[in-house]
């Protein structure tokens, strides 16, 4: 029964280690995150939707503290579902308002991740969880899946370059349900099968690639660009 309650109390205890550890490397990417104020992003965007003929565009990425997003193509729009305000981690990680739970290790291509989920401690929050897959060695976040009560589940892969000191991907992969796609209104594409106007297809993924080619980093964006 000692030896019983012995290996109880040690197991418990390796788990509480692996919890801390995994909260420690949260705080870590956090941290980094936080080193970034705002930016001004160029880069080029290809969107893959089935139903959709959307060509490649150059676009300008706009962020700032504390949740504020905006996409602009050359034409002043831009094409993404509701869940890519998630695009920045900030919007993920930032806040504290959840329980670090540690899921172990996986691979994201050749690299050994950590594995990390992230549960909300507000139960009317929107996100329900959040799955991290950091590379330790470069305190990057290689994989983020998200699953919310009203934008659907979508899932970001990223690679780094000179701007992974602020955990600013090089290329986004933002991958999501076509059935939380929604053209702004007033505009309209050529669709696959010719058709004036067809709605999502359900179950079916989409995705939105954003090669980035320049960052300018804490120089100031103005609140009505977000508007």
């Amino acid at each position: 029964m000692k030896m019983l309650l012995t290996m109880i109390c040690c197991a418990a205890s390796v788990v509480s280690v692996a919890q801390q550890d995994a909260a420690a490397l949260i705080k870590k990417i956090q941290a980094k995150l936080d080193l970034v104020n705002n930016y001004e992003a160029s880069g080029k965007m290809k969107t893959n939707v089935t139903f959709l003929k959307v060509p490649e565009a150059d676009v300008k990425i706009y962020y700032k503290k504390p949740n504020l997003l905006k996409i602009k193509n050359e034409k002043g729009i831009s094409f993404v579902p509701k869940g890519a305000v998630s695009i920045n981690l900030s919007n993920i990680i930032g806040g504290n308002q959840y329980t670090v739970i540690d899921a172990g290790m996986d691979k994201v291509g050749t690299v050994s991740t950590r594995v990390i989920k992230l549960l909300p401690t507000d139960d009317n929050a929107d996100v329900v969880l959040s799955t991290l897959y950091i590379d330790e060695a470069k305190l990057v976040v290689l994989k983020a899946k998200t699953t919310t009560r009203e934008n659907g589940s979508y899932q970001l892969d990223m690679t780094y370059g000179k701007y992974a000191v602020y955990c600013l991907p090089d290329k986004l992969v933002f991958t999501f349900n076509t059935k939380d796609y929604k053209l702004p209104k007033g505009v309209t594409f050529d669709f696959d099968d010719g058709a004036a106007s067809k709605p999502a297809e359900k179950n079916k993924t989409g995705k939105a690639e954003i090669s980035f080619s320049s960052y300018t980093v804490n120089k100031g964006v103005d609140d009505s660009v977000f508007k």
